[in-house]
């Protein structure tokens, strides 16, 4: 059984058990979590949503919050000796999935 939800933007593809990292939550380690969004639901038949599907959730179980690596932003401009490096760590809530009720 597997169920695709979205969360931060993005959509995720998830089955029990996966560890999953989504954008940043804010929510405390060892506290559960409920995706309400749930895009679709497979259990031996798929089920899609309209965009959701009603009455289907996902809980997940929060692991841990931290950083990704660092992404190198560098700008340039040829012939005008302009050039611009900067760095960005985008912050990201590591979540383990629990369980899927559609």
């Amino acid at each position: 059984m597997y169920a695709i939800i979205a969360t931060g933007g993005k959509q995720y593809k998830v089955a029990e058990g996966d560890i999953i990292n989504v954008e940043k939550l804010g929510i405390e380690v060892g506290e559960t979590v409920t995706f309400d969004q749930v895009l679709a639901v497979n259990n031996g038949e798929l089920v899609v949503g309209t965009p959701v599907v009603s009455g289907a959730k996902v809980t997940a179980k929060v692991l841990c919050e931290r950083k990704a690596k660092k992404v190198i932003v560098y700008k340039y401009k040829r012939k005008s000796g302009y050039h611009k490096k900067n760095g960005h760590r985008q912050l990201f809530t590591k979540v383990q999935i629990e369980s899927i009720t559609a």
